[in-house]
Parts: structure tokens; sequence; C-alpha cells
């Protein structure tokens, strides 16, 4: 079996991406019609605008801000997504130089904030933004729990909008607690339990499974999909645990698991966590012939090497099937990733570049579209960007055609898929699902 360090395609194989300047004009640029001006008035369009207008002076840059975890055991999630648009805004020039392209003559720069990937982390980095009024929107959060009813609450009461480019927990879309100004070009983890889900009923035979979760919106939610849809399945949910973030002996935990002797025991939780529960499971008695599998919150080197090698072959781990993302062009294997190696001295550590990349010049498009020029200065107003991000219809990314509805997704239909590690590196997918949100609800 073919190996690769990363999600199925992360490194050099021969996949056929989308054109990054799909997303860009002639030169690189956002695609749209341009800034309005001469008949438009800014400082009508601003006073008709409940948040008002961005203003952005002759001379001065566009700020774009980015929420994501760049610190701590899980900082390669949100490092590698932070890489994303970081590559997004240099490429608006049509080249990968290091040197940020411009929108309408104003030169992209960058507010970067730590989410922590926790509530105090999205809180803390999403006041800061709020706090500066030159912030025109954000990319992020990267952890579910750092949004949900935190930055997405904070950001939307604002008129900030937030787009994250890995954000997978149901509930942020979900219509009862969806924020106005917030939408994810990742997909609704809807999409990867009910895969993981079938994976394990179908593939592995497995009659019974066991979860544990974190408390996160991000575990809690995934896990209860793959729960929900194994059990429609016709398998039997032994039990459903918790533990908490910052957790180190898992063993007692594990033993009562072990008691009823499951077939998967499915744990999609982080770095650390997820680590420490790998190498103490296959310590346990009565866990020898339970197949383990984590998601993509796991599916990074970092995982690995917290886990041990010996401990990590042989794990499952369910994440975003990046070789269904193909185009007509091969622009993310000759152009992207070499870029990407070449800018930041290594290969994607994670899965959501690609996402963070097309969330990035979603946003640029819809700053052109909306964008008022006027004396010299350019006028961004806050609802008008919202609205035309979320009147997103067929934008031709890297990751796919995405199309947002509207509570916020804007990857409705997603393929998942499925790798194992064999020698300590990720192989190719044993498993691929193509689903959509219509299918699944």
């Amino acid at each position: 079996m073919r190996k690769s360090k990363l999600l199925v395609g992360m490194s050099m194989l021969g996949i056929l991406m989308l054109v990054g300047a799909a997303c860009a004009d002639d030169d690189g640029g956002p695609s749209g019609d341009g800034a309005t001006d001469g008949g438009t008035s800014a400082t009508a369009e601003c006073d008709a605008d409940e948040f008002g207008c961005v203003e952005v002076a002759e001379g001065d840059p566009i700020v774009i801000g980015t929420l994501l975890v760049i610190s701590g055991a899980n900082a390669s999630l949100g490092q590698d997504s932070q890489n994303g648009a970081h590559m997004a805004a240099d490429f608006l020039d049509g080249t990968f130089d290091g040197a940020n392209g411009d929108i309408l003559g104003h030169t992209v720069e960058f507010n970067d904030q730590d989410d922590g990937c926790s509530a105090e982390g999205g809180q803390a980095g999403a006041e800061a933004l709020a706090a500066d009024d030159s912030v025109v929107a954000v990319i992020g959060t990267s952890c579910s729990s750092a949004a949900l009813g935190v930055a997405d609450t904070i950001l939307s009461d604002a008129g900030y909008v937030l787009i994250s480019p890995s954000n997978t927990g149901p509930a942020l879309t979900d219509p009862a607690q969806h924020q106005e100004f917030y939408l994810r070009t990742a997909h609704n983890d809807k999409l990867q339990g009910a895969a993981v889900a079938e994976f394990a009923a179908t593939e592995l035979g497995a009659q019974t499974a066991a979860t544990i979760h974190d408390g996160s919106p991000y575990a809690d939610g995934l896990q209860q999909v793959f729960a929900d849809s194994f059990s429609a399945a016709g398998g039997t949910i032994t039990t459903q645990e918790a533990v908490q973030v910052g957790d180190t002996d898992f063993g007692p935990l594990l033993t009562d698991i072990a008691a009823d002797a499951p077939d998967v025991l499915y744990f999609p939780i982080f770095v650390a966590e997820g680590g420490l529960i790998t190498a103490q499971a296959r310590q346990t008695s009565g866990l020898e012939d339970t197949v383990l599998i984590g998601s993509d919150g796991m599916f990074t080197p970092d995982w690995i090497e917290a886990a041990g090698v010996e401990n990590a072959n042989g794990v499952y781990i369910s994440g975003p099937d990046l070789t269904s993302f193909t185009g007509d062009v091969n622009f993310y294997n000759d152009q992207f990733l070499p870029a990407y190696e070449e800018l930041f001295g290594e290969e994607p550590q994670s899965v959501f570049h690609a996402h963070s990349y097309d969330a990035a010049n979603m946003l640029f498009a819809a700053i052109e579209e909306v964008a008022i020029e006027d004396g010299g200065s350019l006028f961004i107003p806050r609802t008008a960007l919202k609205d035309a991000l979320f009147a997103t219809e067929g934008f031709e990314g890297i990751t796919g055609s995405l199309t947002c509805d509207e509570n916020g997704d804007c990857q409705r239909t997603a393929t998942m898929a499925v790798v194992t590690v064999e020698n300590g590196e990720f192989t190719e997918a044993v498993f691929t699902k193509e689903l959509s949100l219509d299918e699944t609800g």
C-alpha cells in the first residue's frame, strides 16, 4: 500500500486539483466585477448598513483577522490553516513569492490571533479582533469549542464575518444555534460520523462499538452522529464515555470499556488525549481485538509521535479525502504543495490548509464585490460583505465547488476518507464515501 505522510494525496500524488486561480482573475486577484464607484455614495451605503463600513484609507492595507490554534498540542491544526490563508493572499498576484498581493490596490495583511482550541482562547481572540475596527473579517476558528457560543457570538454581535476552515461540529450550523455572521468551508461532521459508522459496520463487520469524547462540541457532536448512524445500521453502542481535556490516566475508563469487549472504539478527539488513549488502550486487557478509530483532530504526525509509532500502527483515522478535490489542472500538486514546502519548510502537517485557502479566496472575492471606492478610500460594508458570502454559489476552489446555505455550510457535499497507520505513516485511503447534507439531514 502506497503511503503518504498525511491524508491521502498530501504528498506529491498525481491528483488533479482545481486551479487556485479559478478563485481569481487573470492577475491572480479575486473574481468579481470590482469595487463600486461613481454613482454610489459610500456615506449612504455605510449609513444604511447596520454595522457600518470598514474604511481603508488610500495606501492602507486591507486587514484580515485569523483566529486559529497556533500554540500547544494542537498547533499543527491551526498553523496549517493559517499557512493556507496566507498563501491565498500571496497568490493574489498570480504567484507564490512570499509577498502578499492586493485587492483593489490595497495590500492584504493579517492580524493573527490564537484560539487556543478552547472557549477561553476563542473569547480572548475574538474580543481582541472585535476591538480592532480595521479588521474586515476573520478566518477561524480552528476548533469548534473556540467558536460555539463564544467567537461566533462575539464576532456576529459586532458584525464581523467569521469563516472557519476546520470547524466541523454540527451545532455551529444548526438553525437553533447558528450565528448570523458565521460560515465554514469545512465539512459538517454529520457527514464524517455517518461515513465512519458505515466503515465500521460494512468494512470491519463491527456489531458493537464504544465511544469516547472530551466534552467539546466537535468531539461530542461527532461521536453522537457516529453512534446514531451505527445504531441505525443495526449495531449496538456499548457505552459513550467522556474525558476532560488535560486528563492523563485513562486506565480505569478503558478497563470499564473493555468489560463489554466492543468491536470498535471510536474516540474523535485531539492530539494529547488521543495519543494517551491510543497508547493506554494497547495495554488494556480485553481491548486486544478492539479496533481503534480516531478522527481528523488526530490526523497529524504529532498524534503518531504522542501515541508512539508501535501504538499508532493499525489505528484508523477519518477525515476529508483530499484526492476527491479534482479539477482541470493539477494546481494543488504542481503549484500549491511545492510552494507550501518552499514557504514553510515542510509538508502540510494537518488536513485543512486547502479549506483555509478557499475560505480566504471566497472572502477576497466578496470584498471586491461589495467594496466602494470613494475619495481615494475603500469602504467595505460589513452586512453587505456577509450577504455576499452567504450568496456564494458554485465558487470553484481547491476543495471543490462551494455553495453556502442559509446556516453557513458551504461544503454541503464532501467525500470522507478513512486511512490507517503503517510503519508510523498515514496510508492512502482504505475507505471513501461521498455524502451530502441533503442525505444526512
